[in-house]
Formats: structure tokens, sequence, C-alpha cells
């Protein structure tokens, strides 16, 4: 099942210069099916009622799935990309965080920043989590806390990355978490392929099999560590071929079975 937080461009249009927590605040649920939205009341991940109305899709605007208290990625996840970035396999998840603050929805610009030259895409499979969720039992199920998979990319300033000891500044600016536009609660299979596209170019592709540490292996790392709450969101690494975006580009991150994230690339601002 396809689910789907969404508003209006009707509405959008009447309520300009919003912050994009203002809009998650006021935005819309539903089910994604055959080019309709038939929208639900609840969240996404809980009770879910049918509100008895139905939208196209060219009648809304998607939004982030999620507004999550926090978002902790894994980094160093594809054998192959570890070649590319000449860098050693960790033993364990390598686990770092980015800002909520960073968040933009599906087809909102990705705005370079002044002070980096290397700005790179980063497509990657996103889980959110359903409920609280803190150091899990060894042999316990997992799927539960899962509340579904979505695409994100994790966008990076890779000249600061290989500059500072930690990944804060790469990848923590306004606009460097697009994620959406569906949140998929079915576990996708190993050989689900993720992709990343620039300008329609095929740039990345790996598939879920590849990861060194699997989704399970993943959440329980993060959550030995800290609690997750319901919304929160886990990247969970990317495949091979990261390369630079510049103003004028659009990237897309590709998963097969749940869709297609796209975002245009601007200049930076004023």
């Amino acid at each position: 099942m396809k689910l789907c937080r969404f508003e209006t461009l009707e509405f959008a249009a009447q309520h300009p210069g919003r912050t994009p927590r203002e809009v998650h605040v006021e935005s819309r649920a539903g089910i994604l099916e055959d080019g309709l939205i038939r929208e639900i009341t609840g969240e996404l991940w809980g009770d879910r009622r049918p509100a008895g109305r139905q939208w196209r899709v060219d009648e809304v605007r998607f939004l982030p799935p999620s507004w999550p208290s926090k978002i902790i990625c894994v980094g160093k996840n594809y054998p192959a990309h570890n070649k590319e970035m000449d860098s050693e396999a960790p033993k364990e998840p390598l686990i770092f965080s980015k800002p909520p603050s960073s968040i933009i929805a599906p087809e909102d610009p990705i705005v370079l920043p002044r002070n980096s030259q290397r700005v790179d895409h980063e497509a990657e499979l996103a889980v959110i989590i359903s409920r609280r969720f803190a150091r899990p039992r060894p042999n316990e199920d997992l799927r539960p806390y899962i509340a579904g998979y979505t695409c994100l990319n994790d966008v990076t300033a890779r000249d600061l990355q290989r500059l500072d000891v930690q990944y804060t500044r790469a990848k923590g600016f306004d606009t460097f978490c697009p994620f959406g536009p569906v949140l998929e609660t079915e576990a996708p299979p190993s050989d689900t392929t993720v992709e990343g596209y620039v300008n329609g170019e095929k740039r990345q592709s790996g598939r879920l099999a590849e990861m060194i540490f699997s989704v399970d292996v993943v959440l329980r790392a993060i959550a030995e560590t800290m609690t997750l709450e319901p919304g929160d969101l886990i990247a969970t690494g990317t495949p091979s071929g990261v390369g630079p975006l510049h103003a004028g580009d659009v990237v897309e991150v590709r998963i097969s079975g749940i869709g297609t994230l796209r975002n245009p690339v601007v200049g930076p601002r004023d």
C-alpha cells in the first residue's frame, strides 16, 4: 500500500509563505492508488479512517510522508560506494544525523550553498518508524516498528565532508534532505534497485542485497544507541555513482516498487 501526505494546489496557492513545519501540520493524508488519492484521517502509521474525499494527483502537491524528530543515516553501506570513495568498509553501521531543518518536499528546490564548491546527490532507501522503539531484544521482530519505506536524497557538500572531521555541516544544509513522495508499507525485496538520475541520465544503481548491513541490522544498531519515535527517518546508505549537482539540474531517486523522488537544483540564495 502506498500512503502519502499532501496539500491541494488550491490550498497551497491561498496560503503562501508558510514554513515547512507549518505546511506539514496543515497537510492531509491519503492512500495512493491508480492515480487517485483517497483521503484518510489519522497518521499514516496509525488508525486510518476514510475521510470521504478523493483527489487526482494533478490536484495536489506531495509532501514528505512524516516530520521526524530526528533523521539518522548510515554511511559506507555499499561496497562499491566505499571503493569509489577510497574508504574501508565499517565493521558496524556508521551512524550520523541530519537536522529536520534540512527537510524539503518532492519537487522543492535543492539550494546550493555559497560555501561549497562540490555538492553531490546520494540516492537512498529510507525507513520511517511507526512506534517508540529502543533497545530491542536479540530475536525481536522489528516489523511492527516499521511504518514503511520511501525514497531519500542524502544531499552532501562533499568538499566540506572531506574538510571536516565529522559529517554535520556537509550533510546539514537547509534543503539537503528531500524525501518522499510516498510511504510504501510493504517491505522491499532484496533485488529492489536504488537508482540516482541527473537530467534523465542514470548515475547511481545498486540492489538492496548489496548492502553491508541489512535494514534489520541498521535499525537494531540505531535503537541500541537512541530511542526512535514515530515518524523518525532512517536512511540506509547510498550505492556507487555519487556525483556533483549544478544549478539547473533535476535530480531523481528511483526505487523499484516504491516510486520516484524528483527535485530541481538552484544556485545560492541571497
